[in-house]
């Protein structure tokens, strides 16, 4: 059990965060510096330039909040507007079949839970691997697992 990641760790779209990142920076000075740049502009014109980029701003560290963070009780799944915490005996399965947008959680409730924390977009390659460290985890540390590591 050696190869499992060593807890906490938090699982996110790193490429996908440092675009929208980024974009929210670049729209907020652009359009902010065009707005000042625009002599004919009454001050509440101005403002409303400004408002205008705040709010795309707020919708791109919305799309960049997503994560998943495993640590010795369980997993905190991060999306877009919810945040769930799970205790590692309700997550059955870890999922990230061809196509999937995310991973995700099949829960001992008989649900199912998207991890958009993990996700191939931009980085396939990293996705793949953090899901299948996530999925070690959950394997070892499951209640039918006898080897379940204790304290």
């Amino acid at each position: 059990m050696s190869d499992l990641p060593t807890l906490p760790v938090t699982f996110r779209p790193g490429t996908t965060r440092a675009v929208l990142l980024t974009a929210a920076v670049a729209i907020f000075v652009v359009i902010t510096t065009v707005a000042m740049l625009l002599k004919q502009l009454s001050p509440a014109e101005r403002l409303s330039f400004i408002v205008t980029a705040l709010l795309l701003d707020a919708v791109l560290l919305l799309l960049a909040r997503p994560k998943v963070v495993a640590d010795e009780d369980g997993v905190t799944v991060v999306n877009l507007t919810n945040k769930r915490r799970l205790e590692w005996a309700e997550i059955l399965q870890v999922t990230l079949r061809s196509g999937d947008p995310w991973v995700f959680l099949n829960l001992s409730d008989g649900t199912s839970l998207p991890a958009l924390g993990i996700q191939p977009g931009l980085a396939k390659q990293r996705a793949i691997a953090d899901a299948r460290a996530l999925r070690a985890l959950v394997e070892a540390r499951s209640v039918a697992n006898p080897e379940r590591p204790q304290g």
